[in-house]
């Protein structure tokens, strides 16, 4: 049980904190409610920049990793298509140092010619490198392309293009900072050797008199219920054929959510997982072969990826596994198998209890979601899915028409 406790400041920052005297340590998540899937189809990848941007510099500090070293801390960050988090981790005493980073950040960020002209370079490399000149690395592009139609998804967190942040101009830029980043839009999160009331003195006095603006309206449109099976084949230079298989599933606060990701776990998780075991093992059609969840929270995907193992095609591949989603369509998983996954799920939940920086950003995502206490129903819930539950869920999404399929296809090599 994660016990905390939950204010809101007079400008609409929402606050967490989750006292641990067992450490003494402290971490602090400031998650904004901004993702990718905020942005416009047109100007893609300004949440990703703004990750870069914070780190530029603020009007009292401009160097923000430095003074969070001296305080013995550290930080990071992540952007993906529904939030943008940072978080640092310092001595409990060093608590204050943090706020007043964050709180100068969020107020004075230096949105500069410069600074912008540094990181838009930095950012137009990382794509290169990680989209355009890696192996595979477009292959997100590509599938949710395939997959969604009109919901905001359909591109990937570090944006449709480059030429997207090659064209971005300062007033994009510093209009995009003034409509996500300010306190009504965020939750801070504070988790460790710490006593709510002084948090809450502190959190006044970093950020009390920071002024909050009016987020846009977010007009998301609903993805539609795919009636046709999606396919679309790719050849690129890559060392071998790969094959990416996605289907439409719940959202994240979703009952539907919890049974999918047991799905993904008796697909895939472990040795003893049955595409592992089936299709890699015994009959060696994979080199190497995963499922897993987007995780989003809107309506988001299971996703199925493999490598064809040498002399294998790639629809020997795709026959294989729907073989497989088949079985679970029409037998019920065993007693056995299922209780070793959900034993699983619980003892990666209860792991994660561990790190106070992990149940800081947790705490975050539920407060986004706006089921803060969920953090501590998790293992109940997925405890309460029975076979018939999986069997169900499976033949819900494992459909043909609720299939998009990526063929990714190395380039022969010609004499």
């Amino acid at each position: 049980m994660i016990e905390f406790n939950r204010f809101a400041l007079d400008n609409g920052l929402r606050v967490v904190v989750h006292e641990d005297n067992s450490t003494p340590m402290v971490a602090v998540n400031l998650m904004y409610n901004v993702g990718a899937k905020y942005e416009s189809p047109d100007k893609t990848g300004f949440a990703h920049l703004f990750e870069h941007l914070m780190f530029g510099g603020s009007r009292n500090v401009p160097d923000f990793d430095e003074p969070l070293q001296w305080a013995g801390g550290d930080c990071n960050a992540f952007t993906n298509n529904d939030v943008t988090s940072f978080y640092a981790t310092v001595p409990a005493q060093n608590l204050e140092t943090v706020f007043w980073l964050e709180s100068d950040r969020m107020a004075n960020l230096n949105i500069s010619k410069k600074t912008l002209d540094v990181q838009r370079k930095v950012v137009i490399e990382e794509f290169k490198e990680t989209c355009l000149n890696r192996p595979y690395g477009d292959v997100w592009h590509h599938l949710m392309k395939l997959t969604y139609e009109v919901h905001p998804y359909r591109w990937p967190t570090i944006g449709m293009t480059p030429e997207h942040i090659e064209k971005a101009n300062l007033a994009d830029v510093r209009n995009f900072f003034w409509h996500y980043y300010h306190p009504s839009n965020a939750i801070l999160v504070v988790s460790g050797n710490v006593k709510t009331d002084k948090v809450r003195q502190l959190v006044e006095n970093w950020f009390g008199d920071i002024e909050s603006h009016k987020t846009p309206l977010a007009r998301i449109p609903a993805e539609p219920i795919q009636a046709a099976p999606h396919t679309q084949q790719v050849e690129k230079d890559v060392p071998t054929n790969a094959l990416y298989m996605a289907f439409h599933m719940e959202a994240r606060t979703e009952t539907g959510y919890y049974t999918s990701d047991l799905l993904s776990d008796i697909l895939s998780r472990g040795r003893s997982s049955r595409l592992y075991r089936r299709l890699l093992k015994e009959r060696r059609l994979f080199d190497d072969i995963d499922a897993y969840l987007t995780g989003s929270v809107d309506p988001g995907l299971l996703v199925i990826e493999g490598k064809p193992a040498a002399g294998v095609s790639l629809e020997s591949a795709e026959m294989a596994i729907w073989e497989e989603l088949d079985l679970l369509k029409t037998e019920l998983v065993n007693d056995r198998e299922l209780e070793k996954i959900k034993n699983k799920i619980e003892s990666s939940l209860v792991f994660s209890e561990t790190s106070i920086l992990t149940k800081a950003i947790n705490l975050a995502m539920f407060e986004l979601l706006g089921e803060v206490d969920l953090i501590n129903r998790e293992k109940e819930i997925y405890r309460n899915i029975c076979a018939e539950d999986i069997r169900q869920q499976a033949q819900k999404i494992f459909k043909r028409e609720n299939s998009s399929e990526l063929f990714y296809l190395a380039k022969r090599k010609t004499a």
